[in-house]
């Protein structure tokens, strides 16, 4: 088992108990369940989506199919509009659980996003099928180039018969809507990626509260999609487990200070009842951090994040997918 495994489930052990200690008393949920989770717009699509968004990841990793099917059809009659997965999650196996959980009509109140590797033209347009299939749907609403975190990627992407082909195609057949791409290695990747001018619709990256002190997402590259009305998607809000390991962080911090960010959602690893109960009670609760709580939050952290130890998929490889790995020949 890698290590990208273990610090997710020690994660959620964590953020299971510590959360769910805060947001809920005597096992009913602090705020009424049916509060709405507050909705953003995604950049300027004209779409709005929830402030929560479902990690595709881990509702993979559940055991029980129909256990996962619930987990992700309670999201959606929670609120929570925002549906993230990728192709390769699980060989595949968090596309089909969630194209099964899409049934019922449960597809038409979802907003769903996956992610692809193709970064020529014929790779991405296969992994678009794959995904369409799995999702069993007609139309992806926001097709996002996964794992930009190695040097060659953006020139790959816009080269001749490159993945960005396969984007411009698949929306003109419209079987995707919205273009996107990820990263968590490196902002100046995002700035390569911003720099070719393609009006990308969404980005995903790391922000959390110790980003914004080592190999900032934050201070690089959210400004720039702010000011050219691209969607901001949050990940790794919590930084994959390892700032509550600090023990300068809560989870309820960490969620509120991405949440105070000019964001349009956070992706969330969900894989129980429990955390998902939580995550959408403190969504439904959000109240914006002000300066002077973002203030002494930022320099209660600042030494122990000025180091990135508590950021670790900046630096290892071992934190991306086996997919980008081969790709550019890392085991």
């Amino acid at each position: 088992m890698n290590r990208h495994t273990l610090t997710r489930r020690g994660f959620l052990q964590a953020t299971a108990g510590a959360i769910g200690a805060a947001a809920f008393v005597n096992g009913r949920s602090a705020v009424a369940a049916e509060t709405p989770i507050p909705t953003r717009p995604l950049g300027k699509s004209g779409v709005e989506v929830s402030i929560l968004g479902l990690g595709g990841h881990h509702i993979g990793r559940i055991r029980d199919d129909n256990e996962s099917i619930a987990l992700t059809r309670r999201a959606i009659d929670g609120g929570v509009t925002f549906l993230d997965n990728a192709w390769e999650y699980h060989n595949g196996r968090s596309e089909e659980l969630m194209g099964r959980a899409l049934q019922d009509g449960y597809r038409k109140k979802a907003f769903l996003m996956t992610k692809h590797h193709g970064r020529d033209k014929k790779t991405a347009m296969a992994h678009l099928e794959d995904s369409l299939r799995r999702l069993r749907t007609d139309v992806i609403d926001l097709w996002q180039f996964h794992e930009i975190v190695y040097d060659p990627d953006p020139e790959m992407i816009f080269a001749p018969d490159g993945g960005i082909e396969a984007a411009e195609a698949a929306k003109k057949q419209g079987k995707v809507r919205f273009i996107g791409y990820t990263g968590h290695r490196d902002p100046l990747l995002h700035l390569k990626m911003l720099a070719y001018g393609y009006p990308w619709d969404a980005v995903q990256m790391p922000l959390n509260v110790f980003d914004a002190q080592y190999k900032s997402f934050e201070k690089h590259v959210v400004p720039i999609l702010v000011r050219r009305g691209i969607g901001v998607i949050a990940m790794k809000t919590l930084g994959s487990g390892h700032l509550l390991q600090s023990g300068l962080v809560t989870p309820e911090e960490g969620l509120r200070y991405v949440w105070s960010l000019p964001v349009s959602t956070i992706v969330s690893g969900m894989e129980n009842t429990r955390l998902l109960e939580a995550n959408m009670a403190l969504a439904r609760a959000f109240d914006p951090m002000n300066e002077a709580e973002r203030v002494a939050l930022l320099e209660k952290t600042r030494q122990a994040a000025e180091s990135g130890r508590f950021e670790p998929f900046k630096t290892a490889p071992n934190y991306d997918g086996p997919i980008s790995r081969r790709m550019h020949g890392i085991r």
